[in-house]
């Protein structure tokens, strides 16, 4: 069963999609309702799936991670089981970010982020190719992040 979202319930969210820290008494205070009715939306929010997580977002520059790549990958075949393998590999390597398969030019594109260029050449030359199934990469590196983790607009 999908629950509907009030106006009380998109604004829950739109608050904690800009600020994840908030306390349940700043963000009540926030969208107008009692700490109380506040907790209680919001584990709503969280047991019907409309929150999936609360996490930090880290600075990649802090962390030696500056240099965002994207790599579109053809696989060599386009079946259910090439498919399911390759996703199985992808989902144990660490430094995916995201992995989305996508209609068109290329079966997937990932989202990277390394230190520089020379540590992504050696993650693709290593650890990218050897995928089961890919027949071919395409290697777009980010100059600029004009937006990134958008909040989603409901």
């Amino acid at each position: 069963m999908t629950t509907e979202l009030d106006r009380i319930d998109r604004n829950i969210l739109k608050h904690l999609q800009a600020n994840g820290r908030f306390s349940n008494a700043e963000l009540a205070e926030l969208v107008n309702v009692s700490p109380a009715t506040c907790h209680r939306r919001t584990q709503r929010l969280f047991e019907d799936g409309f929150i999936e997580t609360v996490r930090a977002q880290i600075s990649p520059q802090k962390v030696d991670r500056g240099a965002l790549v994207v790599v579109g990958v053809v696989l060599d075949r386009s079946t259910p089981e090439s498919f399911a393998a390759f996703e199985a590999a992808i989902a144990k390597l660490t430094f995916i970010l995201d992995c989305h398969l996508v209609a068109g030019d290329f079966d997937y594109f990932l989202k990277i982020r390394v230190k520089d260029m020379a540590d992504f050449n050696k993650l693709h030359g290593e650890r990218l190719i050897a995928l089961p199934g890919v027949r071919q990469t395409r290697t777009f590196f980010v100059m600029k992040e004009v937006t990134d983790n958008a909040p989603l607009d409901f």
